[in-house]
């Protein structure tokens, strides 16, 4: 009798095992999945394809955003105002029955849940995803990771978040590199109030402000917190704030004595760019970078920012602004190069578009070296890629998408090559 009951113990073991095994097989804590679905992120596991997702984070909205998953929500809450998401319902963590109703059977969100909303959305057949703001340079590819597996799968998803992740640092080391040579550093910090609160250099926003060609002024510190004897301390060449700062530094005695105070480089900036981590995060360092360094955006008519307010479709392209690229110059269109072969330069081409303009337009970012993928006439990833790293080092908004000013100045003799 003894003998059969370990004989039924070590039996039920092996089978937990087994299938501890096959519940982890797709667990993309330890890399790329060997399938799409199941997929287990943390300790939720998503059997299937979501039918369609809620999203109850701006963070992670700008993240989908980025990855092109957006046709996959059907609701979002309304701190989510991202211009593309407009048409979406707005819901909140109480609305299970609603956020069915819409389509969606996974819900993303950056704060967890209480029991009560949580048992409604298990009760309702939804997957609740708590993720986590990124933290780091390498932080930002688990996000994109864990946002891309949960939508498209362990393969599919957690791949192309690896690849955009990526992609968005190189834009900013792009960037990075063409930034002047000194031997004197510049120092500067990004302000969230007046009261002690700063871009510090453990988190991703600090790391934008080097980027930028600046000493962060407040590297050293820790979990945002840098008082404001610190900031005295340090007197920062170039201040960069959240909307509404500015005013607060001018109305303090000891704040306004700060040089930067002093000599009108105090430059605010749509408080997003600095705390959401989808495409914002580049157009924060093309801000910042071309503001101290306005001799980036020579081939513009336009150099830094004539107030020190920047609203976040101009802060993208404060470094080097588009429209006065195009409209100072205004020969883009004819300085065509022949190698439009008449193609339309006024239409706009954009990820998932396929079609001959498409080639014709791959070719061109070929010729000039920015293309690193073969040619197809499909506007995928690595497309969306090379329109960005074009549109930076070309004086323009790093958008991805080829507007009719990105393509006229692409097909234009003054188009700037890729050298590195």
């Amino acid at each position: 009798m003894f003998k059969k009951w370990v004989a039924v113990v070590l039996s039920v073991l092996s089978t937990m095992t087994l299938l501890s095994a096959c519940t982890k097989q797709n667990d993309i804590s330890s890399g790329v999945g060997n399938k799409d679905f199941p997929v287990t992120i943390g300790e939720v596991t998503i059997h299937s394809e979501p039918t369609g997702a809620a999203v109850l984070s701006p963070n992670v909205a700008d993240v989908i955003l980025a990855l092109g998953y957006e046709i996959t929500l059907k609701a979002k809450s309304a701190d989510c105002t991202q211009s593309d998401l407009e048409a979406l319902p707005n819901v909140t963590a109480d609305d299970a029955g609603k956020i069915k109703e819409a389509g969606a059977n996974v819900v993303f969100t950056d704060t967890k849940l209480t029991e009560k909303q949580q048992k409604a959305m298990q009760d309702n057949g939804i997957t609740v995803l708590t993720l986590s703001p990124a933290t780091s340079r390498a932080d930002l590819a688990r996000l994109y990771s864990e946002v891309g597996a949960a939508l498209k799968g362990a393969v599919t998803g957690y791949e192309k978040g690896q690849t955009i992740a990526s992609g968005i640092w190189e834009t900013i080391d792009d960037i990075t590199r063409e930034i002047p040579k000194s031997k004197t550093a510049v120092t500067g910090v990004y302000l969230y109030d007046a009261m002690g609160h700063a871009a510090t250099g453990d988190t991703i926003a600090g790391s934008l402000v080097s980027a930028a060609g600046m000493q962060n002024v407040a590297e050293s510190a820790e979990n945002n917190e840098f008082s404001i004897d610190e900031l005295l301390l340090a007197n920062p060449q170039y201040i960069f704030c959240a909307k509404g700062v500015k005013e607060a530094l001018l109305a303090s005695e000891q704040l306004k004595q700060l040089d930067a105070v002093k000599s009108n480089r105090v430059y605010e900036m749509d408080p997003s760019m600095m705390k959401l981590q989808g495409e914002q995060i580049i157009n924060a360092v093309s801000f910042m970078a071309g503001t101290v360094y306005p001799q980036l955006n020579q081939s513009t008519s336009s150099v830094a920012p004539s107030s020190s307010t920047a609203s976040s479709s101009s802060a993208a392209s404060s470094a080097a602004t588009s429209s006065a690229a195009a409209s100072s110059s205004g020969s883009a269109s004819s300085a065509a190069s022949s190698s439009s072969a008449g193609m339309n330069l006024n239409q706009t081409l954009k990820i998932g578009m396929q079609n001959d303009d498409v080639l014709t337009m791959q070719n061109r970012l070929l010729e000039l070296g920015y293309m690193f993928v073969k040619p197809s006439g499909l506007f995928a990833e690595g497309t969306q890629q090379a329109v960005k790293d074009f549109q930076y080092l070309n004086g323009l908004p790093a958008t991805g998408i080829a507007d009719p000013v990105t393509l006229q100045k692409m097909f234009s003799d003054s188009a700037v090559k890729r050298t590195n």
